[in-house]
């Protein structure tokens, strides 16, 4: 019998093992309750930070860029090649290599640097939207993850229609105390909501059965961290779709705090395509 996702297992695939120079070893993760076969791109993503900061130890994580190439499948493991592109007293440079049973299936580029005291400071406020204790409760994704969004009670419903951005309150148990996966739990959630953002103006009348007719999936994923990544409670993530068309879809959005501090920007490109025949043998939920 499959077991329920879970933070606390997240974190632990997040964290992958030394096995050679620059090669690291890393687990996709059990079979969830969902039915999905293939593991989140965002996954990767986290795992190709974690890799770079154990490679980087006196630097920090500034920024990850990440090209999802090929679907990675659940129940395996992953082997990540750091290929050092620049390694300095300051800064250094990385490009993770994600492979699965010999496969390229995800390249990620991080800048790392040790952080020095403030020459200017400034950043995005964060939006003014109803509280947690004010917002929609979201079905739970994970055990240790709780959702709640505002003006929007299923992103999922073709009766979901309104302008392309989301906000979503998410509060994670247990918070990692480390900085990298701190970083790489931060990056996981901005692939979850983009698609389901680019989508929101379009359903309704007409497009009733938008999951049944469209393919999607998320190409690439950038996410830049701007202070520490320390928080308690609850953490904002606010979604914006400025683009669709030419079966692409762009997403940008911030991350901020429940006092306001902005901890982190991210971007996201989405695949979006007519379904294939062969993909509505899926369910619906394991191929959102």
């Amino acid at each position: 019998m499959p077991e329920p996702a879970s933070v606390a297992g997240l974190l632990e695939v997040f964290d992958v093992t030394p096995v050679g120079t620059d090669r690291f070893a890393g687990r996709t993760g059990p079979a969830g309750t969902d039915g999905r076969q293939v593991a989140k791109g965002a996954q990767a993503l986290g795992q190709a930070i974690v890799a770079a900061a154990k490679r980087f130890p006196d630097k920090t994580i500034r920024s990850a860029h990440a090209v999802f190439t090929r679907p990675v499948e659940i129940d395996s493991t992953v082997e990540l090649c750091v290929n050092v592109v620049h390694e300095g007293r300051s800064t250094a440079t990385a490009v993770v290599a994600v492979d699965q049973d010999s496969r390229l299936c995800a390249t990620v580029t991080v800048l790392a640097d040790v952080p020095t005291g403030d020459v200017v400071r400034h950043h995005a406020l964060r939006p003014d939207v109803e509280t947690p204790d004010d917002a929609n409760p979201a079905g739970q994704a994970m055990v240790g993850h709780e959702l709640r969004l505002f003006d929007v009670v299923d992103v999922n419903s073709p009766d979901e229609v309104g302008p392309p951005e989301l906000h979503a309150w998410l509060r994670y148990d247990p918070i990692p105390e480390r900085d990298d996966l701190a970083k790489a739990l931060l990056a996981y959630f901005t692939g979850q909501l983009g698609i389901s953002t680019t989508m929101r103006p379009h359903r309704g009348v007409g497009t009733a059965q938008a999951h049944e007719t469209i393919s999607t999936a998320v190409m690439s994923t950038s996410v830049s961290f701007h202070e520490p990544a320390e928080w308690d409670g609850w953490l904002l993530y606010s979604h914006e779709s400025t683009a669709a068309g030419q079966g692409m879809s762009y997403v940008r959005g911030q991350i901020h705090t429940e006092d306001g501090e902005m901890v982190a920007s991210f971007a996201q490109e989405g695949l979006i395509r007519p379904m294939r025949p062969v993909d509505t043998s899926i369910d619906v939920p394991a191929r959102l």
